[in-house]
């Protein structure tokens, strides 16, 4: 089987468990130029055969760091179905059009909030956030919000997915799919636990 089809299931399956807050969590793995890493949590916004999409600000860390250094880790982990997704691969930013299209769609408080914060900047005091975020929104009012420059999207193109499946005794069942690159065929193999 497609592993991005085995997941677009595995995600269809998290999605109905009420259990599951938020199915498309995920976290995201980056490298700084100091070879530091770094992870935190995203949402996935899509996934289709070129790979799996998120959004945040060109300007903050993970923006930047996906910028200079675009290989990157995916992890979803979803503990009710005791299973977890290992994604590595590319990451390459979205059409403006696609992006676009995506902010378009969004509340219109996170359009007005993608414009009033400077993201992983340093902030001197909530009270600036929330005048930058009134100067914003007069700024905008009766408008639509058009989507910042610095606000876009990123496509992860998987040279690997890994699925693991909790198993008593601690002998999981792990799966790897890889490959070099994006357009050759996946190459499957069972890992040890």
């Amino acid at each position: 089987m497609d592993p991005l089809l085995r997941f677009k299931e595995l995600l269809a399956t998290a999605r109905l468990n009420p259990l599951i807050a938020e199915p498309t969590a995920m976290t995201l793995a980056t490298v700084g130029d100091d070879g530091r890493p770094s992870a935190r949590i995203v949402l996935l916004k899509d996934v289709d055969a070129a790979g799996f999409v998120f959004y945040t600000n060109y300007h903050s860390r993970k923006g930047r760091e996906v910028l200079a250094h675009p290989d990157v880790a995916l992890v979803f982990q979803w503990f009710p179905l005791e299973t977890q997704v290992r994604v590595e691969g590319r990451a390459t930013p979205v059409i403006a059009a696609e992006a676009d299209a995506y902010f378009a769609g969004r509340p219109r408080g996170s359009q007005l909030g993608a414009w009033a914060s400077d993201q992983s900047g340093t902030l001197d005091s909530r009270a600036t956030l929330e005048a930058r975020l009134v100067e914003v929104t007069a700024r905008y009012e009766g408008l639509p919000v058009p989507r910042p420059p610095h606000w876009s999207g990123f496509r992860v193109a998987p040279v690997a997915i890994e699925f693991w499946k909790n198993r008593v005794s601690r002998l999981h069942e792990r799966e790897l799919y890889s490959r070099t690159t994006p357009d050759q065929p996946w190459k499957v193999q069972l890992l040890n636990p």
